[in-house]
């Protein structure tokens, strides 16, 4: 692995190709010229000014020489080579709105295919007068390629500036329509030139007759009004021989089989001559075809009478959609025109065969009897789509059929548009909690579909145990009308549909947990049994994208494949097809997310062990050829029942493939794919959606080799992914909620671009900005685990940052990933220290979750982008982008506040360096660095998200900051109130949080207040950008906050609804003047400093464990000397017990210590005397100046010692006495009274007997909010809401501490939802710091009900047989009551020597299994391994402590469990109630809380 390119195994199979898959013919190719260059030259200013007075300033990159034209747009994403050459550009300014230009280079613009066309471009030269980009990229990248883009426009003379404001530019052209320009550089003035006033087609028109495709049976005249060389192609390829004629040849007379006219600039008016004999040729009786393209549309409408005008601002770019006048089909398409037809002075006759979607201008006419037919787009593409290439074969095919054929009968076939689906009631189902490959995606996704659902007045059930999620409210827009926290599994989705009887079920927005809970009721039979129907993709399909072998099959029917491979059930079926195949192989499990069960097998030991765990949790897995090096590139497509298809947007990995996606780096769009790449996969992607019955949305991956045309699809997901939320995010376009409609039937033109309100979602969004998603990994929590990534993802969450180039939107995603994290930096997260014997070539060869810091690192170093590309694989555009990051770091590093210019500080903006970095380079603070660069005016633009780049204005403030501009798109009159989101979702800050902000958004919404969100997250309901009034996708940061802040000129701001992170930048917030809505951010810094806590609670004499604030060693051995081990250390200012440990030694307490303090650096780390044998307490309150006026208390399941993120809750409580009860409500008060607390808060307690600790208290909501507020019926968050902002309250109805609110009927149980399976060789055991992903909970009409349907929710399955128990000495007393239970209950127990010597001592029978270590193994005694991969034992009960010597053994046992699938038991209190519960259980019911809730709460004591 360690040289992933540069060694044989990809240059093996460059060489020689793969025979399996899809080889596209391409250029023969050398290493010596792998198209990688570098080529800068000492730019030179000059402007494009424009007739409006408009000017803007930029870098020369092209000719310096000035011209002018008219100014247009282009919004494709690729292919400016050949937009370049297309001949409908004469006379032009193009400006291209795809934020980069000259990623990919130029290839050789003088190669002829074997017609002696342009090989690469479509034309002989370039013909766009200038161009105007943002910005250029020097460098190039790509394997056709042999010299930049600039080269080639000096080669040529063309003028081009980078550095344009081209948003600002294609607004302008939007709304003041035809606008002239001119690009003038210093002492060379021009005027303005109108080029529609010349004929431009008598311009770029052959001269002469010119025959191509000699000999072959079909003879097409095709007048040439500029025509593009594809077209060409693709007619002979057809069997024509073209004859090219002038544009004013006289061909009335001439001998033909088809007549074809050509697209071409200008205005069709000017073509008089060309006009006339067309007319002559109609109106003859001559019955040869005719068929015309852009400006041959134009053309035959003025020949038969019809009238043309200039379009405000012109069709241009590769995402216009048309509909098919005839059948109502919709594509996608490549244009560039500025004349259209006016529809209405079409003679009798004729009629409209396509028009646009989006404005509803004619795109193209047919005769209703003759043979005449046009299209004003480009169905030859070059560049841009081939979805409209067909309409060669239909001209074709009137010809060769004859006289009296009709143009429907060569048109492909097309679907019958099925009917609406009829239903009434649909069933959601959702992903249930939170996972590592199943996040909070699902949760944005379900609300979504539930809105669409509800839109068009359908009733909706939705199942999913996530009480943290927003889809799971009572009420709303986006809220189902029944919902069930239940688990997501064929029994239980049995008993709601008995219930409910919906007539629909929707499978698609629930993650992996929803499919294969739809595929085994499908098979079952139920749901066909009680007539429901699966809405969208029908699970046939399902299946077919799921199962590897028929996946492999359904491409093979297309001609389509996947890396040679097998789909295998055994382990000895999997050695057998890794010989035929050849090491090293890829494991992927059939019916998985994120990539569970797979990885890179390098030999058959590897095999043996990641394909037997992975057959130990599913039935089959794909063993397949390793393409690792390869790119890895995504494509989120759309299709509707009509088969109208568009693909939203495509992806592109950083990191190349043999790292999940869900673990890489993606840009949106991609930056390294050739216009001939990018649509190859794109046409390869509706081809296989089309053929695979998909109805709704999905996602495509595919390997593309780096060095040739070469790809292989990984596979397809046929529902929504967390892909599909990004893409959502990225472009605009709401995902989910389009599929929803589509799963109705409702066609995708019928549907209307949410961000625009005008356009139709049957489009294809345009990004002129980059997109960049960082993953968040929490490695570090989990004791053993390994830091390397490869192809299981391991991320919990991840982040997306906008900009408009790649540094700037890469740098913002660095910090927004990690508050400590700079940017691109050689420094580790957390002020973590590199290890004295850091491998760079190791740590570059193999991923890790460092990788990025390593990079930097290797940069700053003087490692070469050859060596570092030759290490990772990573392609060298990305490479080159990020060492100019370095360069330009090292320059500022070379100045001082006083000798930096204002040109270098605006590059470091641009290039995406923060205050603080600038600030660490120049010698300055962050807030000095800030106040350098407000002082010279250098303030970040506000720029919208639109999905169309500007081309039509957007309804919706979708936002994002960018110091590339010269404007803002919009105005800031709203002055609304700032809320802050969650960030990355990570250990300890999951979909609560997020939960927690919408609920205060909503509430501010509701009282007529103006929102303005904060956040970064794409899995977020927040990001949504319905949901608030303004939503800024940017850094949660002091920087950019003040930024916004300011900018909007803000209310307030709300920091206490979205976790830490905010909470972390109140204090500093307010000492910059923002006015901090709730609790004083003063209160805060005391409640967060552990020691000032401490203090403020021995002064109120409310009681805590013994503590001391520790600043050194000799410190806390003293105390832990004085009141004994085992002592708890804490420190400031974390999340979820980051760095929190229980030390039962000095050794203990000397390494947690260096920990804590390295992760609390400004404060003193408290340590307290741990308190063994108590119950934590939880109340999580609102109050008003320090009154409490509302509340809920929880209880753990588990003793104190887990943290309150991994532990059990329950509501109401179930085993603390009235006294202590009491104590907790004393506490509580005295304390919000002490911080006089305004807003959100939760205090946490250790309760033993009716001794009542404090033990912490956070000024923020915490992430029990969602539960408390769903299971007592009162939304804390709105309470805390109207608290910040002065609204009254109607106090009586609230939960107050003498007035609680408790559930009678039925107990909620929140159980914590964790991803082992993910995390290989970590140590699946709870501890004090948080490893717990998600959560659910579930309600019954007591506690063992409620906890057997909560811990079935996380994936827990009953035992069937056997259970194995291995209990430490200090636990046998107590466990002893518990055995009998279990053996009551007619489990077979097993347990190692020890343990099961002592229970059959007392009369439990149990059975004996050697330890996982034993050296003197006997082969009489069975070995646990055997009993659980045999499914002999279906859970394992392991309680440890520290005090045994078995510990490794103990460990082996458990990560078994976990590997095998089989549950595990870690805890006695957990272990406990699983005994009672099954004991006191028979069937659960499958009641909803808001049933139980309508007459089962009482108010009074508690």
């Amino acid at each position: 692995m360690s040289k992933i390119l540069r060694a044989c195994n990809l240059l093996k199979s460059i060489k020689h190709g793969s025979t399996t898959c899809n080889l596209v013919q391409r250029p023969v190719w050398s290493l010596e010229k792998s198209g990688i260059r570098m080529y800068s030259i000492k730019a030179q200013t000059a402007q494009i000014i424009l007739d409006d007075g408009t000017k803007m300033e930029g870098l020369s990159f092209g000719y310096p020489h000035s011209t002018a034209g008219e100014v247009v747009f282009n919004t494709g994403l690729v292919g400016y080579p050949e937009t370049l050459t297309d001949p409908s550009y004469r006379g032009q300014i193009l400006t291209l709105t795809s934020p980069m230009a000259g990623n990919y280079g130029v290839p050789d613009t003088k190669k002829l295919d074997e017609l002696g066309l342009m090989k690469y471009v479509e034309s002989e030269f370039i013909q766009v007068s200038g161009l105007l980009v943002q910005d250029y990229s020097h460098e190039y990248s790509h394997w056709n390629s042999v010299k930049s883009l600039s080269e080639w426009l000096n080669e040529e003379k063309i003028p081009a500036l980078y550095g344009i404001d081209t948003r600002m530019l294609t607004k302008i052209v939007r709304d003041k329509g035809t606008i002239l320009g001119k690009i003038e550089f210093e002492g060379d003035p021009v005027e303005f030139v109108d080029p529609n006033i010349r004929n431009l087609m008598a311009e770029i028109s052959t001269k002469e007759v010119k025959i191509y495709g000699k000999g072959n049976p079909i003879k097409v005249v095709a007048v040439d009004c500029g025509i593009k060389h594809n077209i060409i192609r693709l007619l002979v390829k057809r069997g024509v021989e073209l004859h090219l004629v002038p544009w004013n040849y006289d061909f009335i007379n001439m001998e033909y089989d088809g007549l074809f006219l050509s697209n071409g600039p200008g205005d069709p008016t000017l073509a008089g001559q060309l006009i006339e004999n067309l007319h002559k040729v109609i109106k003859s009786n001559r019955s040869e075809p005719i068929f015309g393209i852009c400006m041959g549309n134009q053309l035959t409408a003025l020949a038969v009478g019809a009238n043309c005008y200039k379009l405000p601002m012109g069709n241009r770019g590769q995402n216009q959609p048309v509909l098919n006048v005839m059948n109502g089909q919709a594509f996608i398409t490549a244009q560039n025109h500025g004349f259209a037809i006016d529809s209405s002075t079409l003679p009798d006759g004729w009629q409209p065969m396509f028009v646009n979607a989006n404005d509803g201008t004619n795109e193209g006419i047919v005769h209703e009897s003759k043979p005449i037919f046009t299209a004003q787009f480009h169905p030859e593409a070059k560049g841009g789509p081939t979805d409209t290439e067909f309409l060669f074969d239909a001209f074709i095919s009137l010809i060769k059929k004859g006289k009296g054929t009709s143009i429907a009968s060569v048109m492909p076939p097309v679907p019958a548009v099925p009917k609406r689906l009829e239903v009434s009631k649909v069933l959601v189902l959702g992903s249930g909690g939170l996972s590592i490959g199943q996040a909070g995606e699902f949760d944005y996704s379900g609300s979504q579909a539930v809105k669409a659902l509800k839109e068009e007045n359908i009733k909706t059930v939705l199942m999913n145990p996530n009480i943290a999620s927003v889809q799971t409210n009572e009420e709303g827009t986006k809220q189902a009308d029944t919902v069930y926290f239940l688990p997501v599994t064929p029994e239980f989705v049995t008993d709601i549909i008995k219930t409910e009887k919906p007539d629909g079920i929707l499978l698609s927005m629930g993650g992996q947990t929803a499919l294969n809970c739809g595929v085994e009721l499908y098979r079952q039979g139920v749901l066909e049994k009680y007539g429901v129907k699966v809405l969208g993709t029908p699970i046939t399909s399902v299946m077919a994208t799921e199962d590897r072998q028929l996946f492999a099959d359904k491409l093979l029917e297309i001609n389509e494949k996947i890396a040679p491979s097998f789909a295998v059930e055994t382990l000895e079926d999997a050695f057998v097809a890794a010989e035929k195949i050849g090491y090293p192989v890829m494991v992927r499990s059939a019916y998985a997310l994120g990539g569970l069960g797979s990885g890179l097998c390098k030999n058959k030991e590897i095999l043996n062990d990641i394909g037997g765990n992975a057959l130990a949790m599913t039935n089959q897995i794909l063993v397949e050829q390793s393409l690792m090096g390869w790119k890895e590139v995504e494509y989120e497509v759309v299709r509707d029942a009509a088969d109208n298809c568009v693909t939203v947007c495509n992806m592109e990995n950083f990191d190349p493939l043999g790292i999940h996606t869900g673990d890489s780096v993606v840009v949106a769009p991609s930056q390294t794919l050739s216009n001939e790449e990018y649509h190859m996969l794109r046409e390869t992607a509706i081809k296989v959606v089309r053929h695979l019955d998909i109805i709704g949305e999905c996602n495509i991956q595919y390997a593309l080799h780096p060095l040739s045309l070469e790809y292989c699809i990984i596979e397809v997901n046929a529902r929504l992914s967390r892909s599909s939320a990004l893409a959502s995010k990225a472009t605009g376009y709401p995902l989910a909620f389009v599929a929803a409609k589509l799963a109705l039937g409702i066609p995708l033109p019928d549907i209307k671009n949410a961000v625009s309100g005008k356009t139709t979602a049957c489009f294809e969004p345009s990004l002129d900005y980059i997109v960049t998603k960082v993953p968040r990994w929490d490695l570090d929590r989990f004791h053993g685990a390994s830091r390397e990534i490869g192809s299981s993802m391991k991320s919990v969450g991840e982040v997306m940052a906008i900009g408009r180039t790649f540094e700037e939107s890469f740098q913002k995603a660095l910090r927004m990933c990690h508050p400590s994290v700079e940017g691109f930096v050689p420094r580790l997260p957390m002020k973590k220290s590199w290890s004295d014997d850091v491998d760079l070539q190791k740590d570059l060869s193999v991923p890790s979750i460092n990788r990025i810091y390593s990079l930097a690192k290797a940069l700053h170093s003087g490692i070469s982008v050859d060596e570092i590309y030759e290490l990772t694989a990573i392609d060298k555009w990305f490479l080159y982008r990020l060492k100019r990051i370095v360069e330009l770091e090292q320059r500022l590093s070379k100045q001082n506040s006083e000798t930096i210019t204002d040109a270098l500080l605006l590059k470091a903006k641009q290039d995406g360096f923060s205050d603080r970095q600038i600030g660490d380079c120049i010698g300055l603070s962050e807030l000095d660095a800030r106040k350098l660069r407000i002082k010279r005016n250098i303030k970040p633009q506000i720029k919208q998200i639109d999905t169309l780049a500007a081309e039509y204005p957007a309804i919706t403030n979708y936002l994002y900051s960018t110091y590339h501009g010269q404007e803002h798109d919009l105005d800031f009159n709203d002055h609304g109130i700032m809320v802050l989101g969650c960030g990355p979702y990570h250990i300890g800050s999951s979909v609560e949080f997020d939960w927690c902000a919408v609920s205060s958004i909503r509430t501010l919404r509701h009282l007529g207040k103006k929102t303005v969100v904060v956040n970064h997250n794409p899995e977020t309901v927040s990001t949504d950008f319905d949901e608030c009034d303004r939503l800024y996708f940017e850094e949660l940061s002091l920087e950019r906050i003040l930024d916004i802040y300011e900018q909007e000129g803000c209310q307030g701001s709300i920091v206490s609804v979205g976790g830490q992170i905010p909470n972390n930048l109140a204090l500093p917030l307010y000492k910059y003047g923002v006015n901090i809505l709730g609790t004083n951010p003063k209160q805060i810094d005391r409640a967060e400093d552990r020691s000032i806590f401490s203090a403020v609670l021995d002064e109120l004499q409310v009681s805590q464990a013994p503590w001391t604030a520790a600043r050194t060693l000799e410190d806390a051995l003293s105390f832990a000397d004085t009141v004994g081990y085992p002592c708890l250390l804490r420190p400031s200012y974390v999340l979820s017990g980051s760095a929190m440990n229980v030390a039962h030694d000095a050794g203990e307490m000397n390494r947690f210590l260096a920990e804590a303090a390295r992760v609390s650096q400004d404060h003193p780390v408290v340590i307290t005397k741990f308190v063994e044998g108590a119950r934590e307490v939880e109340v999580d309150a609102v109050s008003k100046n320090g009154k409490v006026l509302a509340h809920a208390i929880t209880e753990h399941v588990e003793d104190a010692g887990v943290h309150s993120g991994d532990a059990t809750l329950i509501l109401p409580t179930q085993t603390i006495s009235q006294g202590a009860l009491e104590k907790v409500k004393i506490a509580t008060r005295k304390i919000s009274k002490a911080f006089e607390i305004s807003g959100p808060f939760n205090v946490q307690f250790l309760v033993k007997g009716n001794d009542v600790m404090v033990i912490e208290c956070n000024l923020r909501a915490s992430r029990s909010f969602p539960f408390v507020s769903k299971t007592i019926g009162v939304d804390l968050i709105n309470v805390a809401t109207r608290v910040m902002i002065g609204e009254s309250l109607d106090e009586s109805s609230l939960p107050t501490l003498e007035n609680p609110i408790i559930p009678t009927d039925y107990v909620g149980i929140k159980a914590p939802m964790f991803s082992w399976p993910r995390l290989r060789d970590a140590d699946p055991v709870l501890r004090c710091e948080m490893a717990s992903t998600g959560e659910v909970a579930c309600f019954g009409p007591n506690i063992y009900s409620a906890f057997l349907k909560a811990i079935l929710s996380t994936g827990f399955k009953m035992p069937q047989k056997g259970i194995l128990i291995g209990i430490q000495r200090s636990f046998r007393s107590k466990f002893l009551h518990i055995a009998e239970q279990l053996h009551e209950q007619g489990y077979k127990l097993y347990a190692t020597e020890g343990t099961s010597a002592w229970l059959n001592a007392n009369d439990v029978t149990t059975g004996l299994v050697s330890w996982p270590t034993a050296e003197d193994h006997n082969s009489s005694i069975p070995s646990y391994s055997k009993f659980i991969h045999d499914g002999v034992i279906d859970l394992v009960i392991n309680l440890p402590n520290n005090n045994t010597r078995f510990m490794r053994e103990n460990y082996l046992i458990r990560r078994m469990a976990i590997d095998h699938g089989v549950p595990l038991i870690t805890n006695f209190q957990v272990a406990k109630l699983f005994a009672e519960a099954i004991q006191h259980c028979g069937k659960l019911d499958s009641t909803s809380l808001y049933h139980y809730r309508e007459n089962s709460v009482i108010r009074g004591l508690q």
